[in-house]
Protein backbone atom coordinates (compact mmCIF):
# COMPACT_ATOMS: atom_id res chain seq x y z
CA UNK A 1 0.00 0.00 0.00
CA UNK A 2 1.56 3.76 -1.26
CA UNK A 3 1.96 6.13 1.72
CA UNK A 4 -1.02 8.21 0.10
CA UNK A 5 -3.29 5.37 0.18
CA UNK A 6 -2.72 4.48 3.82
CA UNK A 7 -3.33 7.84 4.73
CA UNK A 8 -6.55 8.06 3.43
CA UNK A 9 -7.53 4.82 5.08
CA UNK A 10 -6.36 5.73 8.86
CA UNK A 11 -7.80 9.28 7.91
CA UNK A 12 -11.28 7.51 7.57
CA UNK A 13 -13.38 7.87 10.29
CA UNK A 14 -14.13 4.66 12.03
CA UNK A 15 -18.17 4.22 12.85
CA UNK A 16 -19.40 0.82 14.17
CA UNK A 17 -23.37 0.37 14.31
CA UNK A 18 -24.69 -2.01 16.97
CA UNK A 19 -28.11 -3.63 16.73
CA UNK A 20 -29.93 -6.44 18.52
CA UNK A 21 -31.41 -8.60 16.15
CA UNK A 22 -29.66 -8.46 12.19
CA UNK A 23 -33.51 -9.86 10.90
CA UNK A 24 -35.46 -7.38 9.03
CA UNK A 25 -37.66 -4.55 9.84
CA UNK A 26 -37.54 -0.70 10.39
CA UNK A 27 -34.42 -0.33 12.53
CA UNK A 28 -32.44 -3.19 10.25
CA UNK A 29 -33.29 -1.06 6.94
CA UNK A 30 -32.09 1.90 8.77
CA UNK A 31 -28.95 0.47 9.69
CA UNK A 32 -28.18 -1.10 6.57
CA UNK A 33 -29.10 1.96 4.57
CA UNK A 34 -26.43 4.20 6.49
CA UNK A 35 -23.84 1.06 6.70
CA UNK A 36 -24.03 1.09 3.15
CA UNK A 37 -24.56 4.26 1.43
CA UNK A 38 -22.14 6.40 4.03
CA UNK A 39 -19.08 8.04 2.23
CA UNK A 40 -16.63 5.15 1.40
CA UNK A 41 -13.66 7.64 1.38
CA UNK A 42 -14.46 9.11 4.27
CA UNK A 43 -16.02 6.65 7.00
CA UNK A 44 -14.21 2.58 7.60
CA UNK A 45 -18.17 1.13 9.02
CA UNK A 46 -18.96 -2.52 10.46
CA UNK A 47 -21.97 -3.48 11.87
CA UNK A 48 -21.96 -5.98 15.53
CA UNK A 49 -25.39 -7.58 15.61
CA UNK A 50 -27.09 -10.27 18.16
CA UNK A 51 -29.30 -12.28 16.31
CA UNK A 52 -28.57 -13.75 12.75
CA UNK A 53 -30.78 -12.75 9.65
CA UNK A 54 -31.56 -11.06 6.16
CA UNK A 55 -29.66 -7.75 7.51
CA UNK A 56 -26.79 -9.72 8.16
CA UNK A 57 -26.95 -11.73 4.77
CA UNK A 58 -27.36 -8.49 2.73
CA UNK A 59 -24.85 -6.67 4.80
CA UNK A 60 -22.11 -9.23 3.94
CA UNK A 61 -23.39 -9.33 0.52
CA UNK A 62 -22.72 -5.45 0.36
CA UNK A 63 -19.26 -6.09 1.92
CA UNK A 64 -19.68 -4.24 5.28
CA UNK A 65 -17.64 -5.90 7.78
CA UNK A 66 -19.90 -7.70 10.43
CA UNK A 67 -19.27 -8.91 13.85
CA UNK A 68 -22.21 -11.56 15.39
CA UNK A 69 -22.57 -11.00 18.97
CA UNK A 70 -23.79 -14.59 19.90
CA UNK A 71 -24.44 -13.85 23.69
CA UNK A 72 -26.85 -10.82 22.79
CA UNK A 73 -30.54 -11.71 22.99
CA UNK A 74 -33.50 -9.01 23.11
CA UNK A 75 -35.04 -10.66 26.44
CA UNK A 76 -33.28 -9.39 29.26
CA UNK A 77 -31.30 -11.88 30.88
CA UNK A 78 -28.21 -10.91 33.48
CA UNK A 79 -25.76 -13.50 32.40
CA UNK A 80 -26.44 -13.10 28.89
CA UNK A 81 -26.47 -9.48 29.19
CA UNK A 82 -23.13 -9.31 31.26
CA UNK A 83 -21.46 -11.72 29.03
CA UNK A 84 -22.48 -9.69 26.03
CA UNK A 85 -21.04 -6.10 27.56
CA UNK A 86 -17.68 -7.86 27.91
CA UNK A 87 -18.16 -9.10 24.34
CA UNK A 88 -19.01 -5.58 23.22
CA UNK A 89 -16.58 -4.15 25.25
CA UNK A 90 -14.20 -6.11 23.98
CA UNK A 91 -14.86 -5.23 20.20
CA UNK A 92 -14.88 -1.55 21.00
CA UNK A 93 -11.40 -1.61 22.03
CA UNK A 94 -10.30 -3.59 19.63
CA UNK A 95 -11.86 -1.57 16.64
CA UNK A 96 -10.87 1.57 18.02
CA UNK A 97 -14.16 3.00 17.00
CA UNK A 98 -14.67 6.90 16.76
CA UNK A 99 -18.29 6.10 16.55
CA UNK A 100 -20.51 4.19 17.56
CA UNK A 101 -23.72 4.43 17.13
CA UNK A 102 -26.07 2.28 18.62
CA UNK A 103 -30.47 1.35 17.56
CA UNK A 104 -33.00 -0.70 19.47
CA UNK A 105 -33.45 -0.83 23.07
CA UNK A 106 -31.14 -3.75 24.07
CA UNK A 107 -28.07 -3.08 21.87
CA UNK A 108 -28.79 0.75 23.21
CA UNK A 109 -28.37 0.15 26.83
CA UNK A 110 -25.76 -2.47 26.95
CA UNK A 111 -24.07 -0.94 24.15
CA UNK A 112 -24.22 2.51 25.62
CA UNK A 113 -22.54 1.36 28.89
CA UNK A 114 -19.90 -1.24 27.64
CA UNK A 115 -19.07 1.82 24.88
CA UNK A 116 -18.47 4.22 27.66
CA UNK A 117 -16.20 1.79 29.61
CA UNK A 118 -13.76 1.50 26.41
CA UNK A 119 -14.23 5.71 26.15
CA UNK A 120 -15.48 5.93 22.38
CA UNK A 121 -15.42 9.59 21.57
CA UNK A 122 -19.13 9.81 19.90
CA UNK A 123 -21.58 7.49 20.98
CA UNK A 124 -25.08 7.99 19.30
CA UNK A 125 -28.38 6.45 19.85
CA UNK A 126 -31.24 5.94 17.71
CA UNK A 127 -34.82 5.77 19.00
CA UNK A 128 -36.99 4.07 16.90
CA UNK A 129 -39.92 4.73 19.33
CA UNK A 130 -39.73 4.96 23.01
CA UNK A 131 -40.06 1.38 23.96
CA UNK A 132 -42.09 2.15 27.08
CA UNK A 133 -45.18 2.95 24.74
CA UNK A 134 -45.70 -0.70 24.16
CA UNK A 135 -48.85 -1.91 26.04
CA UNK A 136 -47.61 -3.36 28.94
CA UNK A 137 -48.45 -3.20 32.62
CA UNK A 138 -47.50 -0.10 34.74
CA UNK A 139 -44.35 -1.34 36.62
CA UNK A 140 -43.06 -2.99 33.13
CA UNK A 141 -43.01 0.94 31.63
CA UNK A 142 -41.88 2.41 34.76
CA UNK A 143 -38.79 -0.35 34.65
CA UNK A 144 -38.53 0.26 30.78
CA UNK A 145 -39.04 4.05 30.79
CA UNK A 146 -35.94 4.13 33.03
CA UNK A 147 -33.82 2.34 31.17
CA UNK A 148 -34.85 3.96 27.89
CA UNK A 149 -33.64 7.38 30.16
CA UNK A 150 -30.49 5.47 31.41
CA UNK A 151 -29.05 4.63 28.05
CA UNK A 152 -30.06 7.89 26.64
CA UNK A 153 -28.02 9.54 29.47
CA UNK A 154 -24.74 7.48 28.57
CA UNK A 155 -25.07 8.93 24.91
CA UNK A 156 -23.37 11.97 23.44
CA UNK A 157 -26.21 12.42 20.67
CA UNK A 158 -30.08 11.20 21.11
CA UNK A 159 -31.76 10.76 17.52
CA UNK A 160 -35.54 10.15 17.56
CA UNK A 161 -37.41 9.69 13.73
CA UNK A 162 -40.33 11.77 14.61
CA UNK A 163 -41.55 15.16 16.28
CA UNK A 164 -43.79 13.19 18.47
CA UNK A 165 -40.90 11.06 20.23
CA UNK A 166 -38.84 14.65 20.26
CA UNK A 167 -41.63 15.92 22.50
CA UNK A 168 -41.37 13.12 24.95
CA UNK A 169 -37.30 13.31 24.96
CA UNK A 170 -37.71 17.25 25.90
CA UNK A 171 -39.57 16.15 29.10
CA UNK A 172 -36.77 13.63 30.46
CA UNK A 173 -33.98 15.23 32.53
CA UNK A 174 -30.62 16.21 30.73
CA UNK A 175 -31.05 14.69 28.07
CA UNK A 176 -33.34 17.41 25.78
CA UNK A 177 -30.67 19.77 24.91
CA UNK A 178 -28.82 16.11 23.19
CA UNK A 179 -31.34 14.60 21.19
CA UNK A 180 -32.24 15.35 17.81
CA UNK A 181 -35.20 14.82 15.53
CA UNK A 182 -34.43 13.20 11.70
CA UNK A 183 -37.04 11.52 9.78
CA UNK A 184 -36.50 8.27 8.29
CA UNK A 185 -35.73 8.32 4.56
CA UNK A 186 -36.56 6.71 1.43
CA UNK A 187 -35.58 6.67 -2.46
CA UNK A 188 -38.79 8.71 -3.52
CA UNK A 189 -38.09 7.20 -6.98
CA UNK A 190 -37.69 3.71 -5.93
CA UNK A 191 -39.88 1.54 -8.82
CA UNK A 192 -42.93 -0.55 -8.16
CA UNK A 193 -43.32 -4.40 -9.52
CA UNK A 194 -46.67 -5.38 -10.92
CA UNK A 195 -47.47 -7.51 -7.61
CA UNK A 196 -48.81 -10.29 -9.67
CA UNK A 197 -48.35 -12.57 -6.60
CA UNK A 198 -50.95 -10.19 -4.30
CA UNK A 199 -53.63 -10.54 -7.44
CA UNK A 200 -53.36 -14.02 -8.16
CA UNK A 201 -53.98 -14.96 -4.32
CA UNK A 202 -57.68 -13.43 -4.38
CA UNK A 203 -60.36 -13.71 -7.11
CA UNK A 204 -60.14 -11.41 -9.76
CA UNK A 205 -61.57 -8.03 -8.70
CA UNK A 206 -61.63 -7.90 -5.34
CA UNK A 207 -61.13 -5.00 -2.96
CA UNK A 208 -58.01 -5.93 -1.47
CA UNK A 209 -56.56 -4.36 2.14
CA UNK A 210 -52.94 -4.97 2.44
CA UNK A 211 -50.36 -4.40 5.11
CA UNK A 212 -47.07 -5.27 5.79
CA UNK A 213 -44.39 -5.58 8.22
CA UNK A 214 -43.03 -8.13 10.64
CA UNK A 215 -45.78 -10.09 12.46
CA UNK A 216 -45.93 -9.55 16.25
CA UNK A 217 -48.24 -7.75 18.52
CA UNK A 218 -46.91 -3.47 17.74
CA UNK A 219 -47.91 -4.15 14.48
CA UNK A 220 -51.60 -5.42 15.30
CA UNK A 221 -52.24 -7.48 11.88
CA UNK A 222 -54.97 -9.42 14.00
CA UNK A 223 -57.66 -6.25 14.04
CA UNK A 224 -57.51 -6.79 10.56
CA UNK A 225 -58.17 -11.12 10.61
CA UNK A 226 -60.91 -9.14 13.04
CA UNK A 227 -62.64 -7.14 10.39
CA UNK A 228 -62.76 -9.33 7.86
CA UNK A 229 -64.25 -11.42 10.15
CA UNK A 230 -67.50 -9.06 10.34
CA UNK A 231 -67.00 -8.30 6.73
CA UNK A 232 -67.86 -10.54 4.11
CA UNK A 233 -66.80 -8.31 1.43
CA UNK A 234 -63.29 -7.64 2.67
CA UNK A 235 -59.96 -9.05 1.08
CA UNK A 236 -56.78 -8.91 3.53
CA UNK A 237 -52.84 -9.85 2.24
CA UNK A 238 -51.11 -9.65 5.31
CA UNK A 239 -46.92 -9.37 3.48
CA UNK A 240 -44.63 -10.09 6.46
CA UNK A 241 -43.29 -13.22 8.58
CA UNK A 242 -42.34 -12.85 12.56
CA UNK A 243 -43.22 -14.27 15.86
CA UNK A 244 -47.05 -14.06 15.31
CA UNK A 245 -47.12 -15.86 11.94
CA UNK A 246 -48.99 -19.29 13.50
CA UNK A 247 -51.33 -16.96 15.52
CA UNK A 248 -52.61 -15.20 12.75
CA UNK A 249 -52.78 -18.10 10.40
CA UNK A 250 -54.66 -20.09 13.30
CA UNK A 251 -57.02 -17.53 13.45
CA UNK A 252 -57.61 -17.39 10.01
CA UNK A 253 -58.37 -20.96 9.91
CA UNK A 254 -60.59 -20.65 12.98
CA UNK A 255 -62.78 -18.15 11.86
CA UNK A 256 -63.04 -19.45 7.89
CA UNK A 257 -61.28 -16.96 6.44
CA UNK A 258 -58.60 -18.92 4.54
CA UNK A 259 -60.22 -18.14 0.86
CA UNK A 260 -60.19 -14.13 1.94
CA UNK A 261 -57.39 -13.55 4.22
CA UNK A 262 -53.96 -14.69 3.26
CA UNK A 263 -50.57 -14.39 5.07
CA UNK A 264 -48.42 -14.13 1.83
CA UNK A 265 -45.53 -14.24 4.18
CA UNK A 266 -41.68 -12.05 3.32
CA UNK A 267 -41.85 -9.85 0.27
CA UNK A 268 -40.35 -6.44 -0.37
CA UNK A 269 -42.71 -3.40 -0.36
CA UNK A 270 -41.92 -2.34 -3.83
CA UNK A 271 -43.11 -6.24 -5.07
CA UNK A 272 -46.37 -5.97 -3.57
CA UNK A 273 -47.85 -2.28 -2.51
CA UNK A 274 -49.29 -1.91 -6.30
CA UNK A 275 -51.19 -5.31 -5.63
CA UNK A 276 -53.09 -3.48 -2.66
CA UNK A 277 -56.31 -1.36 -3.41
CA UNK A 278 -55.71 0.03 0.49
CA UNK A 279 -53.14 0.38 2.40
CA UNK A 280 -53.93 -0.58 6.18
CA UNK A 281 -51.23 -0.20 9.10
CA UNK A 282 -53.31 -0.79 12.45
CA UNK A 283 -49.83 -0.52 14.72
CA UNK A 284 -50.54 -0.02 18.12
CA UNK A 285 -46.56 1.34 19.01
CA UNK A 286 -44.72 3.20 15.68
CA UNK A 287 -41.37 5.19 15.51
CA UNK A 288 -41.43 6.85 11.85
CA UNK A 289 -42.99 4.14 9.35
CA UNK A 290 -40.70 3.43 6.05
CA UNK A 291 -44.30 1.67 4.78
CA UNK A 292 -46.32 4.34 4.98
CA UNK A 293 -43.68 6.15 3.54
CA UNK A 294 -43.70 3.94 0.54
CA UNK A 295 -47.20 3.36 0.57
CA UNK A 296 -47.58 7.24 -0.18
CA UNK A 297 -45.08 6.89 -2.86
CA UNK A 298 -47.09 4.42 -5.06
CA UNK A 299 -49.93 7.01 -4.64
CA UNK A 300 -51.86 4.42 -2.63
CA UNK A 301 -55.28 5.65 -0.29
CA UNK A 302 -53.78 4.80 3.49
CA UNK A 303 -55.87 3.92 6.82
CA UNK A 304 -53.69 3.99 10.38
CA UNK A 305 -53.82 4.23 13.74
CA UNK A 306 -52.42 7.59 14.67
CA UNK A 307 -49.77 6.48 16.81
CA UNK A 308 -46.49 7.71 17.23
CA UNK A 309 -44.86 9.30 13.84
CA UNK A 310 -47.73 8.11 12.16
CA UNK A 311 -49.60 11.60 11.97
CA UNK A 312 -46.31 13.28 10.71
CA UNK A 313 -45.57 10.50 7.76
CA UNK A 314 -49.29 10.94 6.11
CA UNK A 315 -49.29 14.73 6.39
CA UNK A 316 -45.90 16.63 5.80
CA UNK A 317 -44.03 16.62 2.80
CA UNK A 318 -42.70 13.58 1.20
CA UNK A 319 -39.70 15.45 0.36
CA UNK A 320 -39.08 15.67 4.14
CA UNK A 321 -38.09 11.97 3.96
CA UNK A 322 -35.24 11.49 1.30
CA UNK A 323 -32.75 9.24 1.91
CA UNK A 324 -30.34 11.76 0.66
CA UNK A 325 -31.68 13.85 3.35
CA UNK A 326 -31.90 11.23 5.94
CA UNK A 327 -27.81 10.06 5.49
CA UNK A 328 -26.66 13.86 5.72
CA UNK A 329 -28.53 15.07 8.93
CA UNK A 330 -26.98 11.72 10.52
CA UNK A 331 -23.63 12.05 9.28
CA UNK A 332 -23.50 16.07 9.87
CA UNK A 333 -23.43 13.91 13.89
CA UNK A 334 -20.00 12.01 12.88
Amino acid sequence: MSAQNQEATTSRKKVLFLITKATWGGAQRYVFDLATTLPKDRFDVAVAFGQEGLLAKRLRQAEVRTFPIHSMQRDVSLGADTKSLFELYRLFKKEQSDVVHLNSSKAGGVGALAARFARIPKIIFTVHGWPFLERRNILSRAIILLASWFTALLCHKIIVVSEYDLKIARKMPFIAYRTVRIYNGIDLHMQFGPADVIRHSFPKGAHITGTIGELNRNKNQIALVEQAKSDPSMYVAIVGDGEDRTCLRQKIEQYGLHDRVKVIGFMWASQVLRGFDVFALPSLKEGLPYVLLEARAANLPIVANRVGGVSEALEKPLSEFSLGKMISQTVALY
